[in-house]
């Protein structure tokens, strides 16, 4: 019986090891060997690293100093908001000569330029509004673009976040967009205009820097961040390298003179301090490679020439490097150079980038682009129906083969989908829908489509069956009789 008991209670022991044991050899997040001082959390330098706060985004001045005075924190903020608006878009839904109109009142209005101003302050700042300008409207009121009557519409003025007080305490409540965004901001009196307006949300196109988590954006009025901020360690690197680098200029070669007693001459003054130095005035001025340096049999002269140059060019690479994967700005667009490695053509970085920045066109300009194109509309006495819409022009340009190439599959194509039996009308409005892109058929006019024939088109052997050429019809330009 002592025997079993004592056999239980062994058992016990082991559990209770093995739990023990279990428990201890649970896989932690990061890797660690106490031993050897590996890992964080250990007794290693490594482990008193941290991540402390520096909010530069509150500090307006320094990061006006930044643009200003530094070149790649001013290509950093411009470049984007440049790439986002130099192409313009196009206006789909109105007719080619109503949006031929709108698209020269947009640039008479200076639309695109305030649209850059914008996204630029957002970057820099952490935020900026672009405030719809509506000529006789009260402003505090909610924008309706159907009540904008002719020649009301004046364009866009960019205010940066530090001359608008947003309402932290009145927040959007209806269920949209902008839920839980500021519903008023006040214009001050530093701002260029409107000031001391009160201006309703749905007048403004808000943009911010880097998009910060909700207890954040309370930290700074429901702002975003300076793009700014996550770099400035970066670019204190590389500024210090570049200006370190070019401070050793200046030392790369050194010459020194043993002159004996020299510290009796300097505290003693006089002719004799005087004589010194025009001896090695006139030392540096004769001395050439043919030229000949007298020196006193006593005296040391000696060339240092400093050879620390070798590494700081792929420092400086590294550096640039880690700022262009920061800012999501590829090396070829930020510092204007070639890429270097084997069959590197750059490419592919720039399409890349060109995606990203259409990616965020749609997401952070097409809503306000929108409604100032049907603002301008509504301002030029021309109806938006449900089919308007804007479409931003590709930032990679094709070649003409390439759009030669284009042109031809679609006109293919839809000539095929004509011998099908798709309507004329239909063949031309995608004709004319390609031109954007491919650069021809940009002629057929919406008068051309309206005449064209809205009926199906029988298949081509239904044609032969009743004497038809197949695809005889297919760009007469005439309707069909009833």
């Amino acid at each position: 019986m002592s025997r079993k008991v004592s056999v239980s209670a062994a058992r016990r022991g082991e559990i209770a090891a093995e739990k023990v044991r279990a428990k201890s050899a649970k896989t932690a997040d990061s890797f660690q060997n106490l031993i050897a001082k590996l890992g964080i959390g250990t007794d290693n330098i490594s482990s008193a690293g941290t991540y402390g706060f520096n909010p530069i985004t509150r500090e307006r001045t320094l990061l006006e100093w930044i643009h200003r005075g530094s070149w790649l924190a001013g290509l950093a903020i411009d470049i984007v908001p440049d790439d986002m608006t130099r192409n313009g878009c196009e206006v789909i839904g109105i007719a080619a000569e109503d949006a031929r109109k709108v698209q020269e009142e947009a640039v008479a209005l200076n639309v695109w330029s305030e649209l850059r101003d914008t996204a630029a302050w957002g970057r820099l700042y952490g935020g900026a509004i672009g405030v719809h300008l509506v000529d006789g409207q009260n402003y505090e009121t909610p924008l309706r673009v159907d009540s904008i009557g002719k020649g009301q519409y004046k364009g866009i003025l960019a205010l940066d976040r530090w001359q608008v007080t947003p309402s932290v305490e009145d927040l959007v409540s209806e269920p949209g967009p902008a839920m839980g965004r500021p519903k008023f901001y006040t214009v001050m009196d530093s701002a260029p205009g409107l000031r001391r307006q009160k201006i309703h949300y749905t007048r403004c196109i808000r943009m911010e820097g880097n998009r910060l988590p909700w207890q954040q954006r309370m930290v700074e009025n429901l702002w975003g961040e300076s793009i700014l901020e996550r770099v400035y360690d970066r670019l204190i690197a590389f500024d210090s390298t570049t200006a370190g680098a070019a401070q050793l200029v200046y030392k790369s070669y050194i010459r020194t003179y043993a002159i004996e007693n020299l510290r009796e001459l300097a505290s003693s003054g006089g002719e004799a301090l005087n004589g010194l130095a025009s001896y090695i005035s006139m030392m540096a001025r004769f001395q050439s490679l043919e030229g000949v340096t007298l020196i006193d049999s006593k005296d040391k002269f000696e060339a240092h020439q400093h050879g620390a140059f070798g590494g700081l060019a792929d420092v400086l690479i590294q550096f640039g490097q880690q700022i262009s994967g920061a800012i999501q700005i590829p090396l070829v667009r930020l510092f204007g150079q070639s890429p270097v490695g084997m069959n590197s053509t750059g490419e592919s970085d720039l399409k890349t980038y060109y995606e990203n920045v259409t990616n965020q066109q749609n997401r952070e300009l097409k809503p306000g682009v929108t409604t100032t194109f049907r603002c301008i509309c509504h301002s030029l006495g021309i109806k938006t129906g449900d089919g308007f819409a804007i479409r931003f022009r590709p930032l990679w340009l094709l070649t003409e083969k390439d759009r030669a190439e284009i042109a031809v599959a679609v006109t293919q194509t839809i000539e095929a989908g004509v011998n099908m039996g798709v309507p004329q009308d239909v063949a031309l409005r995608e004709l004319q829908g390609s031109s954007s892109v491919t650069g021809v058929w940009s002629h057929i006019t919406e008068e051309t489509i309206d005449a064209a024939d809205d009926e199906v088109q029988p298949p081509p052997a239904e044609q032969e069956q009743f004497g038809v050429q197949p695809g005889g019809q297919a760009f007469r330009g005439t309707k069909t009789a009833a």
